[in-house]
């Protein structure tokens, strides 16, 4: 059986993954690492620091000691580790927000980049530039921060998170033909800002593992 170690900076998405997992790879064997001290060290830092680096990185690599064949990184904020990691550890480090991006640049010119944090903010405009050079593509990137958002959501306020999220994608809507969520835990927006904007929105958990499956398949694995 296929093993898959997916790492993560905080809690929000371990439960959802591990369903979405069951859906789309049911044949894949799933753990989790899990370590939120580092989104915590990120946000204090407004980087990420030399220490979440190295921590991350012993996480591929233990990954990949206890059997794993691949790691599913699931931060966006530490997007740039994943694509170091994935120079380093033994194994793929597959992001989960690599196939939205790849979607993204492929549907879009103009692209709203939602995010609850600003560190989340450049990592994923890098991958949409990346992803766009990839494609021979030209994008232009709009930033729309819900600044406050996150740590709405992580204190258990979900409405104003929520409206937070909407409120800055409602400010660049009429800037753009497309919105991309850059965090995992902003997927269940992703319905009604399309509905509220009348504009594709993408999100990362889905279509990161449907991606993961496309990249299984491809090396033979599944």
């Amino acid at each position: 059986m296929i093993k898959v170690t997916a790492v993560h900076t905080a809690m929000a998405l371990v439960e959802p993954l591990t369903k979405i997992f069951r859906e789309y790879l049911p044949e894949v064997k799933l753990n989790h690492i899990a370590d939120d001290s580092l989104i915590q060290e990120v946000i204090a830092n407004n980087e990420v620091t030399p220490a979440v680096k190295r921590r991350l990185l012993a996480y591929y690599l233990t990954a990949a000691d206890s059997g794993a064949d691949v790691v599913f990184n699931c931060c966006s904020s530490v997007g740039d580790i994943a694509d170091l990691g994935n120079t380093i550890a033994p194994i793929p480090v597959f992001r989960i927000d690599y196939p939205m991006a790849v979607q993204a640049v492929n549907s879009a010119k103009r692209i709203a980049v939602v995010s609850t944090l600003s560190t989340t903010l450049d990592p994923t405009r890098r991958l949409l530039e990346r992803a766009a050079r990839e494609a021979g593509k030209d994008v232009e990137l709009i930033d729309a921060l819900a600044d406050g958002a996150f740590a709405a959501g992580q204190s258990g306020d979900g409405a104003t998170h929520d409206r937070l999220i909407q409120e800055a994608a409602e400010k660049v809507a009429d800037k753009v033909d497309l919105f991309v969520l850059a965090q995992g835990s902003m997927a269940r927006m992703e319905q009604k800002l399309s509905e509220i904007t009348g504009k594709p929105v993408l999100s990362s958990p889905v279509s990161g593992v449907k991606g993961l499956r496309e990249f299984l398949q491809a090396q033979g694995k599944i």
